[in-house]
């Protein structure tokens, strides 16, 4: 069955508006416009004026538009369809943007957060298709994750589940979700250079003037980008910076294969350009945690929408919102 979506990412630098075809298990992007967030009511009057445009363009109508869906940060209230003051949206604060799509546009509409909706792209279009248990995690700036449980997407009593980048690895480590050595923290792409930053500064005490310092010597300047390149062309401290992320990866894997039992995790971002310089630390450590009947049907596989899926998010809150 053919049906016409329209979704909404709205992020803290950028909102994106798209058009989309589903047609069974295959999900096309038609037609897409971006533009700059800004302040809380002009985002909100540039998104309206987004549909707007992308409708009129394409033809559509709220007779032949199946429904909106539309991916945000978190908190927010999927059930509510309420914005509730997301770290990256300063202002927004409890905005009922499924209730302004609806009344503006008589079509149904839909919220989630960022990584929910990623899970659903990947679940129902990419890596987790055909599967009824899947977790996606994010490993990107920082790390989230969303959770398809019995064929179904579970946000728990809040939209707080998913939350796995706050579990607490080891109690020393680099910082993430206000938490040293967490699941983000190691990683992530802020963990991955916290990690690099500190080898390096080890070297320097030692006198040693390590290839992944920066010209400029500012030792705050190497990113992740920094380290997963210098890896790839063999740097030992890149690698080992690589080896740590990568086991802590398959300690807190282990962990959501022992409570969830899934059929597969899909990874996304900094994992899926850099799965050789992590995955058999990962699944060294899996192979020793997890329990071997969950292990064996788990499968963990690198995102397949790749630099699609913020596009496919939204796409895919719609469709299930259907």
């Amino acid at each position: 069955m053919r049906q016409n979506l329209i979704g909404i990412d709205i992020g803290g630098t950028k909102c994106a508006i798209t058009y989309g075809v589903s047609e069974g298990a295959k999900l096309t992007v038609k037609d897409k416009l971006r533009f700059d967030t800004t302040t809380v009511q002009d985002t909100i009057e540039n998104i309206l004026q987004g549909v707007s445009k992308i409708m009129e363009a394409n033809k559509l109508s709220k007779d032949n538009v199946a429904a909106v869906g539309v991916s945000c940060g978190g908190p927010l209230s999927s059930v509510e369809g309420v914005v509730m003051s997301p770290p990256n949206l300063p202002g927004w604060d409890n905005i009922p943007i499924v209730k302004i799509l609806e009344e503006r546009f008589g079509i149904r509409a839909a919220l989630q957060n960022d990584a929910n909706a990623c899970a659903l792209a990947e679940w129902k279009f990419g890596a987790g298709a055909g599967t009824r248990n899947m977790a996606f995690l994010t490993f990107g700036t920082g790390l989230g994750a969303g959770l398809v449980i019995d064929g179904r997407l579970f946000a728990g009593t809040n939209d707080n589940a998913g939350e796995v980048g706050h579990l607490r690895l080891a109690d020393y480590g680099p910082v993430g979700y206000g938490k040293a050595g967490s699941f983000e923290g190691f990683c992530s792409g802020s963990g991955i250079a916290q990690l690099a930053q500190t080898a390096v500064r080890e070297k320097m005490q030692m006198g040693e003037r390590p290839a992944l310092l920066p010209v400029s010597g500012l030792v705050e300047e190497i990113t992740a980008k920094d380290v997963s390149e210098a890896a790839a062309g063999g740097d030992a401290l890149a690698l080992d910076v690589m080896r740590t992320s990568g086991e802590q990866l398959g300690r807190g894997l282990s962990i959501l294969i022992d409570i969830l039992n899934p059929e597969v995790i899909v990874i996304g971002s900094i994992y899926a350009r850099a799965e050789k310089r992590l995955a058999p630390h990962g699944q060294r450590i899996i192979e020793r945690e997890a329990l071997p009947l969950s292990r064996r049907v788990c499968r963990v596989v690198p995102a397949a929408l790749s630099e699609e899926i913020g596009d496919m998010a939204a796409l895919s809150v719609a469709a299930n919102a259907i």
